[in-house]
């Protein structure tokens, strides 16, 4: 080593550098349908253009510290991942449209004019149903990702003047204060994205921002408590992606796609850190703790729940 110490800096450099192209690297193969977006790495860790023509990283401690969390398979949802769950989404989400029409059969009859929210709208299919379903409301569409915001726009451009999109994270919590209360707030596919003590702090911002006798409505994965939940969740969302690629395409090419993303959480429930899913039985406890009464699950399937509460 140089007395200066440059070889252990250089060491330093080329691990800092690997550490770098890992966090960068990794691709989650799961991902919610609604495209929840998770923060990516520290403003910290910043590109910056050097005279030479080359990119610098800047790395504080806290950069640092988000790119080893990255390393180790805490990756944000970029619009690669956007662009393919658009496609397979359609095929992957047990029983789509029923379960669209399920939450919004959930939802009181609103009051003319009233708000209602969804968390992480994606494709926008939930929000046209809203629209479609009530149609003297207005719908404010939350998501993360650019891509997923201008789909919902376009798949709901025959009610755009109902229609409001706005880009939140959906772990902070300074959009959850709303110009109004909203009458509903719906999601699909985009809590389990967080862990239990921040679903808790979700179910008790929105208790506080609904209107009285306003709902909140959860469709989620959730994770059976026992083995022999998760082998029957496992092979019952298996055989509903089989069914959906026969019905929509007549062969299983979108079934071996399903199987070669691992795409199912419970074939491998402690494989992705960025999918948190918690019980039903806690979340419907939370749901309780938090305010809400008439709590109940309306529909379970392939480890896939639609659960409400209403504000008193």
């Amino acid at each position: 080593m140089h007395s200066d110490g440059t070889e252990a800096r250089g060491r330093d450099g080329r691990a800092a550098r690997m550490a770098c192209r890992l966090a960068l690297g990794i691709a989650y193969r799961r991902r919610c349908a609604s495209g929840a977006f998770v923060t990516p790495i520290s403003a910290e860790f910043q590109p910056r253009l050097t005279t030479t023509g080359r990119v610098r990283f800047t790395l504080g401690e806290k950069g640092m510290d988000a790119i080893m969390a990255q390393a180790q398979g805490t990756a944000h949802w970029d619009e690669n991942h956007s662009r393919g769950f658009l496609h397979n989404g359609r095929y992957f989400v047990p029983e789509r449209e029923r379960q669209v029409g399920i939450i919004a059969d959930l939802i009181p009859q609103p009051a003319p004019g009233g708000l209602l929210v969804e968390l992480c709208s994606g494709e926008g299919l939930l929000s046209r149903a809203l629209l479609e379903r009530f149609a003297d409301c207005h719908v404010l569409a939350l998501d993360g990702s650019a891509q997923m915001l201008e789909q919902t726009q376009a798949t709901c451009r025959d009610h755009a003047g109902r229609l409001t999109t706005a880009a939140f994270e959906l772990a902070q919590s300074g959009w959850r204060r709303f110009a109004e209360p909203p009458h509903a707030v719906v999601s699909s596919l985009a809590i389990h994205h967080l862990d239990g003590r921040q679903k808790q702090d979700l179910f008790a911002d929105l208790a506080a921002a609904l209107k009285p006798g306003g709902v909140l409505v959860v469709a989620d994965i959730v994770r059976p408590p026992s083995a022999g939940g998760l082998d029957i969740a496992a092979r019952q969302w298996d055989e509903a992606v089989r069914a959906r690629a026969l019905a929509i395409d007549g062969d299983l090419a979108a079934f071996a796609e399903f199987n070669r993303l691992g795409w199912n959480y419970f074939r491998n429930p402690d494989g992705e850190p960025i999918d948190k899913p918690s019980s039903l039985a806690e979340q419907l406890s939370w749901l309780a703790k938090a305010g809400f009464i008439e709590v109940d699950c309306a529909w379970l399937f392939a480890g896939h729940a639609i659960f409400s509460g209403r504000k008193p």
